[in-house]
């Protein structure tokens, strides 16, 4: 078993010391910029070598501080948008909603044909819009009884909101903790593109209800046998409390991420529009569900301190990007990387990405964090190689949420496996399959944007 790594903002400060050293050690290099669509992007053919600029220790502990400077923007939104999803969490709509169907699912079993596909697809949706992923948590402890129950074994009742979600988190249309911050730096329009993404998410969705529903089949045939352990948990027996205000407040999200859709592709929203939208659901959200003034500001400030590790990994990403810039390094570093993909189709280029974003979430587990760390790099050398920054995006996306749903640095993974008593050796050998299948996804759904449209 792999020994737990350092936390990931003590990874991230030993990178900027890194990252110091390296503007004594690299030389110093520059591309012109041009501005192109009102977006200013490099000029592939203009690099040239520059007198050097090493950076102090001083540049070293000002990082921080200038990081946030220039995160102060993307870092607000997390926290704002954290904030105002907490409030909904905080309504029980959500909970109710799922509870509902799994009580569902629990008094009529013969439906479980039909009942496990939509609960996937809930949770599936769930990690597309708001990023459900430490709530896993929560869930496993009503879809293991819920998977006994339905004569099926424990990989399924973890699977069932694991993957679920995970799914909807690699394949993501509209979460704000990964493609909003993985956009914003790229300087796009915060959930543009989503029309394709769309299509991901979808294509991701029913892969994973066919792994799963395949396995509950064999299951069914006694064609493979239960896995189980001796967790014990106690089948809810209470009737699920989904009220019409919950309803209400799940019939205002779905209305907001409409408004977020035709906002971003029409009226031209931006970062401070769509944080805007968010406040204005969590303000609606406590009012509909009555949760008064104190109960409101509590979720905020919960939401926003159980967001505030991503904030500050972010802030520090930020600062190694200000230290390879004023170091004129960063510039260097996208022509060597250019020059490696030199006669290299740009159709293998952006796998390339997809593969190195993969070896880093072992390090760098948070979205977030990993968007703040690697878009100011892999968005300019999209310009360079042509691939195109929303396509850069999706590589990244794809690297970051894949790889979560087995990489034992995962709080979330290794906490689902710790509840349900699971060997992390037979969750990797029982989920590689799908692991496998998603990477063949995403490598194939990289592709179209490159050689059939152009993704703007």
């Amino acid at each position: 078993m792999i020994k737990k790594l350092p936390d990931t903002l003590v990874i991230i400060f030993f990178i900027l010391i890194v990252f110091t050293l390296l503007t004594w050690i690299i030389p110093a290099g520059n591309y012109e910029r041009v501005v192109v669509n009102g977006r200013e992007v490099i000029d592939p053919d203009t690099f040239s070598y520059s007198e050097q600029n090493p950076q102090g220790l001083f540049d070293l502990l000002k990082a921080p501080i200038e990081g946030f400077q220039s995160a102060a923007q993307i870092i607000a939104f997390i926290l704002l948008v954290g904030g105002a999803f907490a409030i909904i969490n905080k309504t029980g709509a959500i909970d109710a909603a799922l509870q509902y169907v799994v009580q569902y699912s629990l008094k009529y079993p013969t439906s479980k044909k039909w009942i496990l596909p939509i609960i996937i697809t809930l949770f599936s949706l769930s990690g597309a819009t708001f990023g459900m992923s430490e709530e896993v948590l929560v869930f496993v402890l009503i879809t293991i009884p819920l998977a006994r129950a339905l004569n099926y074994d424990v990989l399924v009742g973890v699977a069932i909101p694991f993957l679920g979600a995970g799914a909807g988190f690699a394949g993501a249309f509209a979460n704000p903790f990964t493609i909003g911050v993985a956009q914003g730096i790229a300087e796009l329009a915060p959930f543009s593109g989503m029309e394709y993404r769309l299509v991901v998410w979808l294509i991701f969705t029913l892969a994973v209800n066919v792994f799963i529903l395949r396995y509950c089949y064999l299951l069914d045939k006694g064609k493979r046998k239960h896995y189980l352990t001796n967790i014990k948990f106690t089948t809810p027996s209470e009737k699920a409390d989904f009220n019409g205000r919950q309803k209400l407040i799940l019939m205002a999200f779905a209305l907001a991420l409409l408004m977020l859709i035709y906002g971003v592709n029409s009226w031209g929203w931006y970062i401070n529009e769509i944080a805007a939208l968010f406040v204005g659901l969590g303000i609606l959200a406590a009012f509909i569900g009555k949760l008064g003034m104190q109960k409101t500001i509590d979720a905020i400030m919960e939401g926003a301190r159980d967001l505030m590790p991503a904030a500050l990994v972010v802030a520090l990403s930020k600062g190694i990007l200000i230290l390879a810039t004023d170091g004129n390094i960063i510039d260097t570093i996208l022509h060597s990387l250019a020059s490696l993909s030199e006669g290299i189709p740009d159709y293998a280029s952006i796998q390339v990405m997809f593969f190195v974003q993969s070896a880093l979430n072992f390090f760098l587990p948070s979205g977030s964090g990993q968007a703040a760390l690697t878009m100011p790099i892999m968005a300019p050398l999209s310009d360079i190689l042509g691939i195109g920054r929303q396509t850069a995006v999706l590589a990244f996306q794809f690297g970051d949420g894949i790889s979560n749903l087995i990489i034992p640095t995962s709080g979330v993974t290794m906490g689902v496996l710790s509840i349900a008593k699971i060997p992390y050796e037979k969750w990797l050998k029982w989920a590689l399959p799908i692991i496998i299948i998603f990477s063949i996804l995403a490598m194939l759904l990289l592709l179209p944007p490159i050689l059939f449209f152009n993704w703007a």
